[in-house]
C-alpha cells in the first residue's frame, strides 16, 4: 500500500475525511476507490458512496477476497445509516465469515456490530444482544468500541433498564473521547441528553407529571396497575395485557384509568374510544359490548362496574391506576418516534421497523406532514422523510420492543 493510500486511511480513522480525499480525490485504483467511497459516505454524499464502493470491489476482483469483503461492509454501514434495512444481510454475513477465516477480526467485529445495530432498528434485541456477544471489545480500536457501546445503551433503553444504559453510554463517551473523532464524541453526547431527557408522562388523579428512563422503571418495577400508553399495554408487576391489536378497548381502559377514583360517563367513553359527539341508543349498546370485552380481558388486573352514570374500574389487590404516556402525543408517535434520530428514512424502512404494511406507513407519514410534523425529499425510490415541528422528545419507549417479561 503506497504513502498516499496509508495517509488517506489514517485521514479518515481520525475523522478527517477532507484531509483523506485530498490525498486521493484523483486516483482511480480499487484502493483509492474504496477510501473515496467511506470519504463520501462520511460527508453525506451516500450515492456517490455506494457507486465507489460497488466500483472498487470490482476492481479488486475474486483473489482480493479480504478487500471486497471490507468493500462490502462499508457498503451495509451506509445503507444502514441511509435507513437501507431491506439492504440483503446474507452480504454481510458472507462479507464476515470471508473477513474472519482471512483473520481480519477487526472489521470482522465491525461486520458483527453493524449486524447488531440493523437488529436493534427493526426492534429485534434478542438477536441484536447475541450479535453483540460475539464480539470480543478488547481486540477493537477505541471508535468501535464506543459504536458497540452505543449499540448496548439502546438495547438497554428500549427495555428500560436505565442503569445499564447510563453504564453503556459512561463507556461509549470514554472510548469516543480515546478515538478522538468529534463527530463520534457528539453523537454519545446527543445519547446521554436523550437518556437523562423525558421518557414519558405519569397521569394519576388528575395530575400531570414528566418521568425520566429510570423513573419508568422504578413504576414498572413497583405496585401499581400501570396502563402504558406509549406501548398499549396494561401491567401490574409480572402479568402483562397486550392491547396493540384492540384500540378502542385500550382507549377505554386508559380513560378509566385516568379518571380513577372516579367514574366515568358514558358519554366520555363513547367520544374517547368512538369518537361518537352524539351518543344514540346503537352506540350505548356498541359501549356495552367492548366493556363486556374489556371486562373479560381485564379480569386478572381489575374489574369494571358499572355505576349510574357511567363505568369505575377496580383494581385488585388495592393497586392504585396509573397511566404511562408519552411526553408529546399525537397521531402515530411511533413514526416519529423513529424519525426523531435525525436520520432521513424511507417509507420502506419504517414499515420494516414496526412491523406493519408500507401503505399504513405512508398514510401516517402524509397525515404527519399535513400537520407540519414530517416533512420529504426526493422522489420515488429516493424520497426520504425527517421530522419536522416537533416539541418535546420522541421516546424510544414508541418503538418497537419485544413484549418485557420479567
Amino acid at each position: 500500500m503506497d504513502s498516499l493510500i496509508t495517509a488517506a486511511a489514517r485521514a479518515l480513522a481520525r475523522g478527517d475525511p477532507l484531509g483523506a480525499l485530498g490525498r486521493i480525490a484523483l486516483r482511480e485504483d480499487p484502493p483509492a476507490l474504496a477510501l473515496r467511497g467511506i470519504t463520501m459516505a462520511q460527508l453525506g454524499d451516500f450515492d456517490r458512496a455506494r457507486e465507489l464502493l460497488r466500483r472498487a470491489a470490482h476492481g479488486f476482483g475474486p483473489r482480493e477476497s479480504v478487500a471486497q469483503a471490507r468493500c462490502v461492509v462499508a457498503e451495509a454501514e451506509i445503507a444502514f445509516v441511509s435507513r437501507d434495512l431491506a439492504w440483503p444481510d446474507r452480504r454481510l454475513e458472507a462479507a464476515r465469515t470471508t473477513l474472519e477465516a482471512h483473520g481480519d477480526r477487526v472489521n470482522a467485529a465491525h461486520a458483527h456490530y453493524l449486524e447488531a445495530r440493523r437488529l436493534l432498528l427493526i426492534g429485534r434485541l434478542d438477536e441484536a444482544e447475541r450479535a453483540l456477544a460475539a464480539i470480543d471489545p478488547a481486540r477493537l480500536p477505541p471508535a468501535s468500541q464506543a459504536a458497540q457501546a452505543l449499540v448496548e445503551a439502546g438495547i438497554a433503553a428500549r427495555r428500560i433498564r436505565a442503569e445499564a444504559a447510563r453504564g453503556a453510554l459512561v463507556r461509549a463517551e470514554r472510548h469516543a473521547q480515546d478515538a478522538g473523532i468529534p463527530a463520534l464524541v457528539a453523537e454519545v453526547a446527543v445519547a446521554i441528553r436523550a437518556l437523562e431527557g423525558p421518557a414519558a408522562r405519569l397521569i394519576a388523579r388528575g395530575a400531570d407529571r414528566i418521568l425520566r428512563l429510570d423513573e419508568v422503571e422504578t413504576l414498572l418495577a413497583g405496585e401499581a396497575l400501570v396502563v402504558d400508553a406509549c406501548r398499549s399495554v396494561a401491567r401490574t408487576g409480572v402479568a402483562t395485557l397486550s392491547f396493540t391489536s384492540r384500540p378502542k378497548l385500550f382507549a377505554l381502559v386508559r380513560a378509566l384509568a385516568e379518571a380513577w377514583p372516579r367514574d366515568v360517563s358514558r358519554e366520555t367513553l363513547l367520544a374517547r374510544a368512538f369518537s361518537a359527539r352524539e351518543a344514540d341508543e346503537s352506540h350505548r349498546a356498541r359501549l356495552r359490548v367492548e366493556i363486556g370485552r374489556l371486562r373479560k380481558m381485564m379480569r386478572p388486573l381489575a374489574g369494571i362496574t358499572a355505576t349510574a352514570r357511567g363505568f369505575l374500574l377496580m383494581p385488585r389487590r388495592g393497586r392504585k391506576p396509573v397511566v404511562l404516556a408519552p411526553p408529546v402525543e399525537g397521531d402515530h408517535p411511533e413514526v416519529l418516534a423513529l424519525l426523531a434520530d435525525g436520520e432521513a428514512w424511507p417509507s420502506s424502512a419504517l414499515a420494516l421497523a414496526l412491523g406493519v404494511s408500507q401503505r399504513t406507513v405512508q398514510r401516517a407519514l402524509d397525515g404527519l406532514a399535513e400537520a407540519g410534523k414530517a416533512e420529504s425529499f426526493g422522489r420515488g425510490r429516493a424520497c426520504r422523510w425527517i421530522a419536522s415541528g416537533v416539541s418535546g422528545f420522541p421516546t424510544s419507549l414508541l418503538l418497537p420492543v419485544p413484549m418485557p417479561s420479567r
